[in-house]
């Protein structure tokens, strides 16, 4: 199994997957019975024992609770970590209300991960099915959420972050916000796969945790909870009782993704030049 091979995977499951379309039973509403989720989507190949993964290790990262790539499987090679981009259907409906999810949103948070369950549970097959050991962290029954640090419960980190792999890997880094900026944005969803497979890693085009993000401020005028400061950084307890209003005014869905929307990194990495 080669790069195009993984891409051609990714496309036919895209373009095909009936989870990648909202069925008539899940529709919020009866118009967006069919709505496609994701688009085509982007990877990238970081080496199982690339030094950026032991950093993750550091405290000011995420901490020794993180498990490196050959703690979850001793014969790994590579990560590959791959972004889904939302259709625009789906961003273009959560540019609108400036304090609430649209529906359209709320199907891509939740059907969204679904299918990246579904279709990362398929791409691990199709790399079993061919010989070469691999699992997904993210659904694996070793990983949890939340972690003992200096003898308190954290609540918001866990032993595998999409996000920081996805940087590792070289996708994309890491915005104000704390989502990540890819080559095709940043709203959307992540995932990853660790493998025996080999593959030359990608060589990252980037140096620094935030190059890509031009501190611009969008998304701090964008949160309806002010959870985002252009000087302290994200408040993630904020954030997520934002989304556990949601939840109840949702039931049983959720979700927020303003600062995801109507930004520079919407869509594509921002030209710090302008």
């Amino acid at each position: 199994m080669d790069r195009q091979d993984i891409a051609k995977i990714a496309l036919e499951f895209v373009q095909n997957s009936n989870y990648n379309y909202i069925s008539k039973d899940n529709a919020i509403t009866e118009e967006l019975a069919g709505m496609k989720i994701f688009d085509e989507p982007i990877f990238a190949i970081g080496a199982a024992d690339d030094d950026g993964f032991q950093l993750l290790k550091n405290p000011i990262a995420i901490g020794e609770h993180f498990l490196l790539p050959r703690e979850w499987t001793p014969n790994a090679n590579i990560v590959i970590s791959y972004f889904f981009p939302f259709t625009e259907e789906i961003i273009k409906s959560n540019r609108k209300d400036k304090h609430w999810p649209s529906n359209e949103w709320l199907h891509g948070r939740i059907e969204g991960q679904n299918f990246i369950k579904e279709f990362s549970m398929f791409f691990n097959k199709k790399l079993n099915d061919e010989g070469y050991e691999s699992l997904i962290p993210a659904f694996d029954s070793r990983f949890h959420l939340g972690s003992v640090i200096n003898d308190e419960f954290q609540e918001f980190t866990s032993n595998w972050s999409e996000r920081h792999v996805a940087f590792v890997c070289g996708l994309g880094t890491f915005g104000l916000s704390k989502g990540l900026i890819t080559e095709k944005g940043m709203a959307g969803r992540l995932g990853s796969v660790v493998t025996q497979l080999k593959l030359e890693p990608d060589k990252k085009r980037y140096k620094d945790v935030y190059e890509y993000c031009t501190m611009c401020g969008a998304c701090v005028r964008k949160c309806p909870v002010d959870a985002i400061s252009v000087d302290t950084g994200k408040d993630h307890k904020k954030c997520s009782d934002f989304l556990d209003t949601t939840k109840e005014k949702y039931k049983p869905r959720y979700g927020c993704g303003k600062c995801q929307v109507s930004v520079p990194c919407e869509r594509r990495i921002p030209n710090k030049s302008k």
